[in-house]
């Protein structure tokens, strides 16, 4: 037998771990409601002593309200420990003790009051109210409860008292016990919807964490796809990808084919979600294709061409989406760039100071033919010139006030620590946008290309 086998647990055991599970569940949450159970019998149980102050004679008035006493610093003990321990399975005996003592308390009453022909009586029904309905525990709970109170009322009134003048009793036992009946049938339906409530949400957690665990797949091979390349011929690169906390559509790419072509490409597919990153990965592969297949072949050509496969694969997919992307093929002297994304941020060595250029052409994936709105642009780059790529992720992000990182700052800070190296170069401007953003909301990537 394998070890899958071995260890796969029965239908009979996962029902004994949810039943216990679910007895956790119920006695915690009955833990919490006995601290608003003896709450309000800290407060109602002297509160009602003004009703007692009109009704009782004045001979038994102090009675009374040692009674009320009594129960009130006897229910109070009953909180603090109720704050001080842990839900256990014997949490609901404290229910039965705030019975027994607040139904104590207005049976002795109606007993001092003339018994059976007490009006006091009506306390108790809120008692077996108030008690069963707010504690969710299980109906047995709520009939013993009820037979609990009704009991000590019919006991403690019978003695000393003539039958013949206890023709109350039917009338006073008849709502008691339909008051107990009542609360008995409404706690087997909470109980019901509670074991259903607890569940379900188990359902829901295992639905979430398999929908979690499949968007964390996702973002895996999303970053596993992304290139490890820091250096190609006369270049030196730095690039990072951080992720926002769902499955997003940042896209950036490294390549130099064995002809010697060399390329940087980056990108940002709209909106964030599975979708998406499928169509980054297809963008991606769709471009690694091309120039491979296709030496030779300029910035907007390529784009042209990819631009054909996302646009059938986001018609496939069903999806609105677009894609903002640049493409630079490095040369010895000068990059050659095209396509519609963010400007070029580019630091001049020679004259300690950056420019940004601006690319001109189009979102793809919208219409199918985009060739109208591209062109090749060439741009000189000098020994030590840096060539800072980046997504809206960087200069979109935002602070507690609702300002954005911007483009000046990154220029600020490309200028500032345009000397160190490029990997540290690029990991302090991510550290500064990280500081300066209250928190992540987009993807956010950042290529980092020294001459």
């Amino acid at each position: 037998m394998s070890d899958t086998a071995e260890h796969k647990l029965s239908a009979e055991e996962q029902a004994f771990i949810d039943a216990e599970d679910f007895d956790q569940f119920l006695n915690r949450i009955i833990h919490d409601w006995l601290k608003t159970l003896t709450f309000l019998v800290i407060t109602l149980v002297p509160l009602f002593f003004i009703l007692d102050y009109f009704i009782v004679p004045r001979s038994l008035l102090g009675q009374v309200g040692i009674y009320r006493l009594v129960a009130t610093f006897i229910v109070i003990a009953q909180y603090i420990i109720i704050r001080l321990t842990e839900p256990s399975r014997l949490s609901y005996i404290h229910g039965y003790i705030v019975s027994i003592v607040v139904g104590g308390v207005i049976v002795l009453m109606t007993r001092d009051l003339g018994g059976f022909q007490s009006s006091y009586y009506a306390g108790l029904n809120l008692v077996i109210i108030g008690v069963n309905l707010l504690l969710p525990w299980r109906a047995v709970h709520s009939a013993l409860n009820s037979m609990i109170i009704i009991l000590m009322y019919t006991l403690i009134n019978s003695m000393g008292v003539d039958i013949e003048r206890s023709n109350y009793l039917i009338n006073n036992l008849f709502f008691l016990c339909a008051t107990g009946i009542i609360a008995v049938s409404i706690n087997h339906v909470k109980h019901i919807l509670i074991r259903k409530e607890f569940f379900l949400m188990g359902e829901l957690k295992a639905a979430r964490d398999s929908i979690w665990s499949e968007m964390e797949l996702a973002k895996r091979i999303q970053t596993a796809l992304l290139p490890d390349k820091e250096k190609v011929k006369g270049y030196q690169i730095a690039a990072a990808m951080k992720p926002a906390r769902e499955v997003g559509g940042d896209y950036y790419d490294i390549i130099e084919t064995p002809r010697g072509d060399k390329w940087v490409t980056i990108g940002d597919v709209s909106g964030h979600g599975v979708d998406s990153g499928l169509i980054m990965m297809m963008a991606q592969t769709s471009i690694l294709s091309k120039v491979y297949n296709n030496g030779g072949c300029g910035p907007s050509e390529m784009l042209q061409a990819i631009n054909g496969i996302i646009r059938e694969n986001i018609s496939r997919l069903g999806s609105d989406h677009y894609m903002t992307m640049m493409a630079l093929r490095l040369n010895a002297t000068d990059i050659t760039v095209a396509g519609k994304h963010q400007d070029l941020v580019i630091y001049r060595s020679a004259l300690n100071r950056t420019e940004t250029v601006s690319v001109p052409g189009t979102w793809l994936g919208i219409i199918d033919d985009i060739g109208t709105g591209l062109s090749d642009v060439r741009v000189r780059i000098d020994t030590g010139d840096i060539v800072l790529l980046f997504t809206d992720g960087i200069t979109e992000a935002t602070n507690r006030d609702g300002e954005m990182f911007g483009q000046a700052r990154l220029e600020q800070a490309l200028n500032a620590y345009a000397d160190m190296p490029v990997g540290k170069l690029r990991d302090r401007i991510i550290d500064d946008v990280r500081s300066f953003q209250d928190e992540q909301m987009d993807d956010m990537t950042l290529v980092v290309i020294k001459k």
